[in-house]
């Protein structure tokens, strides 16, 4: 399918991106590992932040060799114990491959060591789904959010930590999204999320989706 050939990226091209853990083990085990991935994530997002804080803390090394600045946005997310989405914008001609594959190694071998494991901690490669039409930009946020819902982890999605859907709300101020992309599109955040509750419009919105990614991907998970 060529809306999941992962080894082709546009710039100001935007992705659905998910991998999960080897033989569907946990790759997130508790609170400390949700945060050391979100760390290595952001610390790429935002390099030019790591190098005034390494500066404040007058550190002349800095052992992860960071990514150039301004190269990705970040859309939205969700972190779940077997797996990840992330639906991110590549500004400039670098590929999205270089920030998973910094992130992931990064935090495999941050896994590893806290675990006293040996081997590959991903399945295989991650996927990437190009997104090709605003609609389908919508509706991936919305899909990346219900996460865990979908996966019985909770029933309210403002008792999940672990996803961007707390920002979006405005129940966090620490956000590493560039929510605007999908907000400035409406008048509010309730309006945002209001888009979504008409069932039938519900129903078409997920059956045109088919074409563009797996919906139910994680029934695999």
């Amino acid at each position: 399918m060529k809306n999941r050939d992962y080894k082709k990226f546009e710039e100001n091209g935007i992705y659905h991106i998910y991998n999960r853990g080897v033989g569907k083990m946990k790759i997130f085990k508790d609170d400390q590992d949700f945060r050391v991935f979100l760390s290595r994530l952001k610390e790429n997002l935002f390099p030019e932040k790591k190098k005034i804080e390494n500066s404040i803390l007058k550190k002349e090394v800095y052992k992860r060799k960071l990514l150039p600045p301004k190269s990705f946005d970040l859309i939205c997310y969700c972190l779940m114990p077997n797996h990840f989405h992330l639906l991110i914008q590549q500004k400039t001609n670098f590929p999205i491959s270089k920030i998973i594959s910094k992130v992931c190694t990064s935090y495999s071998m941050y896994f590893n060591k806290r675990y006293n494991r040996v081997g590959s901690l991903f399945q295989d490669t991650f996927k990437a789904v190009f997104i090709e039409n605003n609609e389908q930009l919508l509706w991936t946020s919305l899909y990346i959010h219900e996460n865990p819902i979908k996966g019985n982890l909770i029933k309210n999605l403002k008792n999940y930590e672990w996803s961007s859907f707390k920002d979006y709300v405005r129940l966090n101020n620490t956000s590493i999204c560039k929510k605007d992309i999908l907000l400035d599109q409406f008048n509010s955040t309730k309006s945002y999320l209001k888009y979504f509750e008409n069932p039938k419009k519900n129903k078409e919105a997920q059956n045109q989706m088919i074409g563009f990614l797996d919906l139910f991907i994680d029934e695999e998970f």
